[in-house]
């Protein structure tokens, strides 16, 4: 059975930072590329990042880009989100998903191309 549990989640004030981490198992981990999205109360599912099977290679979106960063350690089957600089416009349940692929390039930006997800964890940003 796949699951993907995500941690590290909560309140925190603008400017702080989280880092969120996704232990996944069930599956062979090092064959999957792995993505961080988030759904805020109201809105679709969006992206946040991805990165590659192997870690070197990886994606982000650009409302995120040089304040997150997204890692992995196949090792312990399990990939990080680091947040800082949050902002109250970041207040999203945050959802991590895996993607079989052979490819090594990051995983994709198209959530439909993910084949397990997470439950997700609340992260709430105030100001």
């Amino acid at each position: 059975q796949v699951q993907l549990v995500e941690s590290g989640g909560g309140l925190v004030q603008a400017g702080g930072s989280l880092r969120l981490s996704c232990v996944v198992s069930g599956v062979t981990f090092s064959r999957y590329g792995l993505g961080w999205f988030r759904q805020a109360p109201g809105k679709e599912r969006e992206f946040v990042a991805a990165i590659s099977r192997s870690g070197r290679d990886s994606d982000y979106a650009h409302s995120v880009k040089g304040r997150f960063t997204i890692s992995r350690d196949n090792d312990k089957k399990s990939v990080y989100l680091q947040m800082t600089s949050l902002k109250p416009e970041d207040t999203a349940v945050y959802s991590c998903a895996a993607r079989h692929t052979i490819l090594s390039v990051p995983a994709t930006r198209d959530n439909s191309a993910y084949d397990y997800w997470g439950q997700g964890t609340q992260v709430t940003v105030s100001s």
